[in-house]
């Protein structure tokens, strides 16, 4: 999960209902309130409160029963061990999960970096889809999906509106691919321009540059993810078992 140094709106809110779910008031097993009882409670708007509870069943707080609602499971035994990481969740989550607008849709000369994740020629072109998030009204990071022209193919990522579905669901409904495993890395570095006038940025701050190289089950490469994070506004955290 990715919160802000100031939690978000929809962040505030997990924390509060964590908090409850701890203390007893929503007790394991129970009916969470709807989500037009939490929008009226809390004074928020509903896309705030789907990212909430969105958050709260990733993490195993709730589990969701079609057509009775959300329950209650409890604190979980490790509560962040298996909560996606930064390009997992991008893959994973459908784009209506997650406010914002297309900003490019096309093939573009691919940089360094990512023909090298995808093991292109250098020079070389791919697909490009980048996407402005959005939270709480304002910008919050740049996400980038990368992949070879010819798996870009017979999809619809050339939409300028929102994928209903997730781009992994996409991707594997469309070409029959099957992704197996992610090759994650993170750097910092300065923005270009361009990058902090889009994400409304102070002069002098960094962004947090994640890189998520999606390989199928023979270490081919398929999908290389971009997530870029105002390093003012962003913290990475991770929980793991000891071994």
């Amino acid at each position: 999960m990715l919160l802000e140094s100031v939690p978000p709106k929809y962040a505030q809110l997990v924390q509060t209902l964590q908090r409850r779910i701890e203390a007893g008031d929503y007790p394991p097993g129970t009916l969470l309130p709807s989500e037009n009882q939490l929008i009226q409670e809390f004074g928020v708007s509903r896309p705030t409160v789907v990212a909430a509870l969105r958050v709260l069943r990733e993490q195993g707080w709730i589990e969701s029963q079609q057509g009775k609602g959300r329950f209650v499971r409890g604190r979980p035994a490790l509560a962040l061990a298996e909560q996606p990481r930064p390009g997992h969740a991008y893959l994973t989550n459908p784009e209506t999960a997650s406010p914002g607008e297309v900003l490019e849709a096309g093939a573009q000369a691919v940089p360094n970096r990512v023909a090298a994740l995808l093991d292109l020629p250098a020079k070389s072109r791919a697909f490009l889809r980048r996407r402005l998030v959005v939270r709480d009204g304002e910008p919050s990071e740049i996400v980038s999906f990368w992949l070879p022209l010819d798996l870009s193919e017979g999809t619809d990522l050339t939409s300028a509106d929102a994928l209903p579905d997730s781009f992994r669901d996409h991707l594997q409904a469309r070409k029959g691919v099957r992704f197996d495993h992610i090759i994650e890395q993170i750097t910092a570095r300065m923005p270009s321009a361009d990058e902090a006038k889009r994400l409304g940025m102070p002069k002098n701050t960094p962004v947090l540059d994640v890189y998520a190289a999606v390989r199928d089950a023979s270490g081919h490469p398929l999908v290389v993810v971009n997530v870029l994070l105002p390093a003012d506004r962003h913290e990475l955290e991770d929980a793991y078992p000891i071994a």
